[in-house]
């Protein structure tokens, strides 16, 4: 083989790790994964780091400050956990580690756990408040139902309208109701309700079930949906002995699905007869469009998170914090062996009638402690300086930044036009400024 095509096959060590990062990320993804937590840190940037090991191995991971304040307990080293993370490689080092986007406790107790610390947290802030309880109308026209589409919840709640309150108009929001994709799905339901604001209340909820059935219902995001909902919430899971989170943040609490139905329609009968003919068809199909335009949104943030500038920045401070540590470390230990140092001296020249020489060495010692001292603060300046610099150059070259200098960006088709041979009289544009996007026609 040529020396030249050689060289042209070597990579450096940089170019190896970013390659190894993004085949890590686009091959894997995100996952779950449960471990016990070891060497729990939280340095002064906010970030959690942490080992996540079973009985045989061990994995880095890291949890952002944007992530982890949401999180509704503290992780401790020696808790169990469960943890959804994204699998990737922290570059400078080559060690590939997980980045957390969210961590739950592990097992029965600490499910019971995180459920008080979230009711104690929400009620300090006054979701569970009787004074933000809305009032039901007393004769709704229209009743949306947030719940599965192939449940006996859903069916036991229709069976009842249409005995007690046949003209009453009923819209489904199908949505999981038990697993991981539930509380998601709920909330996009119920944020859907409002967005199209076609229905007087709103009944949220399922049948009976064990405890992690219905645990998607004390999810935090999804009592805030509720608590945001412009729409009058009742809360039909069906269960008897704890209220879920749901429950407590609902304006209105029933007992089961059909005594949601039954509070719904205590005057129907006083209501002249109305359309009833559903349109579940149509919000199935709106649904399915609404998750495809979804999931391409999703490849598209992933995409855009792989060439962010917050992405790069997040691993400069994961360095900056790495190297702030070591450089902590290594100064306490030269401080520390210049002490032993100068009592090793001043032991041997203990019994030494030269005073003078033992006070030239307390001063040179002093002296040296000084000089590292300013050493080391002037390389922790030099560092944040640095750090300074990269952001603002991430600053600059933002796209967004361009378009501020007065740069449009033009797309025919979804392509970016290099060049003015690309485009032929009547062809549509979009011109995207740095406020707005409009479209415009080629006419030469």
């Amino acid at each position: 083989m040529k020396s030249s095509q050689i060289t042209n096959n070597v990579l450096s060590v940089s170019q190896l790790n970013q390659q190894v990062r993004r085949l890590l990320e686009n091959s894997i993804g995100t996952i779950w994964l449960e471990g016990e937590i070891s060497n729990f840190s939280t340095p002064f940037s906010g970030h959690w780091y942490f080992s996540l090991k079973d009985h045989s191995a061990q994995v880095r991971c890291a949890m952002f400050k944007g992530a982890n304040r949401k999180v509704v307990f503290k992780p401790e080293s020696g808790m169990k956990v469960l943890v959804k993370a994204k699998i990737t490689m922290y570059e400078p080092r080559g060690d590939y580690q997980l980045i957390a986007e969210a961590i739950h406790p592990s097992g029965d107790g600490a499910m019971q756990q995180a459920y008080e610390q979230l009711k104690m947290k929400l009620a300090a802030e006054g979701l569970f408040a009787d004074a933000e309880k809305q009032t039901l109308p007393e004769y709704p026209s229209c009743i949306g139902v947030v719940s599965s589409a192939s449940g006996a919840a859903l069916q036991d709640i229709l069976t009842v309208l249409e005995r007690r309150a046949p003209a009453t108009k009923v819209i489904v929001y199908p949505a999981s109701v038990q697993g991981d994709l539930a509380a998601p799905q709920l909330i996009e339901m119920i944020e859907l309700a409002n967005q199209r604001d076609e229905t007087d209340i709103l009944i949220v909820g399922r049948g009976g079930g064990s405890k992690e059935d219905l645990w998607a219902f004390n999810d935090e995001q999804l009592a805030r949906t509720i608590f945001d909902s412009n729409i009058p919430i009742i809360s039909a899971v069906g269960h008897e002995v704890d209220d879920s989170i749901s429950d407590l943040v609902a304006d209105v609490r029933a007992a089961t699905p059909s005594a949601a139905a039954e509070i719904v329609s205590q005057q129907a009968s006083h209501i002249p007869q109305r359309m009833t003919h559903l349109k579940q068809q149509l919000a199935m199909h709106a649904m399915h469009s609404f998750r495809q335009q979804q999931i391409c949104l999703a490849q598209l943030n992933h995409r855009i998170q792989a060439l962010s500038p917050v992405h790069v920045l997040e691993q400069q401070q994961q360095r900056f914090d790495e190297l702030a540590h070591r450089l902590s470390l290594s100064l306490n230990q030269q401080v520390s062996n210049g002490e032993l140092r100068y009592g090793q001296l001043k032991a041997r020249l203990k019994h030494s009638l030269l005073e003078r020489r033992v006070e030239r060495q307390q001063q040179r010692v002093y002296e040296q402690r000084q000089r590292l001292l300013n050493a080391s603060q002037q390389l922790i300046d030099q560092q944040q300086q640095q750090l300074a610099g990269i952001c603002r150059q991430l600053d600059s070259l933002s796209p967004l930044k361009v378009l501020d200098r007065g740069f449009t960006l033009v797309t025919h088709q979804d392509k970016l036009v290099k060049h003015a041979a690309e485009l032929k009289h009547g062809d549509v544009v979009k011109l995207k400024f740095s406020d707005d996007n409009l479209n415009a026609t080629i006419c030469s």
